[in-house]
């Protein structure tokens, strides 16, 4: 547990643009991922799909879902099924920020960065769920809408066809953002072969010109 914490904590601070911090700033990141983590748990669905190459992309059967352009052709290229995942921290994470930002903005942006990291162990942990479901199939990086080409507006699409609105309250806005804000939604290839990471470098981020890390001149390492 120790251990999970310390990994939060780092991550917080990367996202924060401070993984060389001071003591203080290190300890406080710890002592709030080690809040969160008992106060709250990502909660996730997924579903696999089966895939048919067409003209404009890859269609996802079940769902009636289009996913199209270079990302998912390069991401997808090997696969015959794809899974869909939603992932959340749920809407106590945003009353639990909203109390802290009234009290402490410094410690709220801490929490803020935590969260992002926290929902990410979901994602991963989803990740190794779904592996172990289709043992002798290879997993492809998580990619995401707002990734590359991969356009923002599949967030409602991917939320319908897992049904995640009613199973994780999660919904999506005019904006095509996600609610509760601490939620992630992604497609995951699964192939009969070995498949390299892809998912490298700013060229594929959609958030490649709004960057804090880019600003910098530094990166997520991702």
């Amino acid at each position: 547990m120790e251990e999970r914490i310390r990994s939060l904590a780092e991550e917080a601070l990367r996202y924060l643009g401070a993984a060389r911090a001071d003591r203080e700033t290190h300890r406080m990141a710890e002592e709030t991922a080690e809040l969160l983590t008992k106060k709250l748990r990502p909660q996730y669905t997924w579903r696999a799909f089966r895939l048919q190459r067409e003209a404009g992309g890859f269609l996802m059967l079940e769902a009636g879902i289009v996913l199209g352009g270079t990302l998912a052709e390069r991401m997808l290229a090997d696969c015959e099924t794809a899974v869909l995942l939603t992932c959340t921290l749920g809407a106590a994470f945003d009353r639990m920020l909203q109390e802290w930002q009234a009290r402490d903005m410094a410690r709220a942006a801490v929490l803020d960065a935590c969260g992002s990291a926290f929902t990410e162990t979901g994602c991963d942990e989803a990740g190794q769920e779904i592996a172990s479901r289709f043992a002798g199939q290879f997993l492809t990086d998580r990619f995401s809408p707002g990734y590359g080409d991969l356009p923002l507006t599949l967030q409602g699409e991917i939320l319908r066809a897992l049904d995640a609105t009613r199973r994780l309250g999660v919904t999506a806005n005019e904006s095509c953002l996600l609610i509760p804000c601490k939620s992630v939604t992604a497609v995951i290839g699964l192939s009969d072969r070995m498949q390299p990471a892809r998912i490298r470098g700013c060229g594929l981020c959609g958030m490649k010109e709004n960057c804090k890390y880019r600003k910098k001149g530094e990166t997520c390492g991702v």
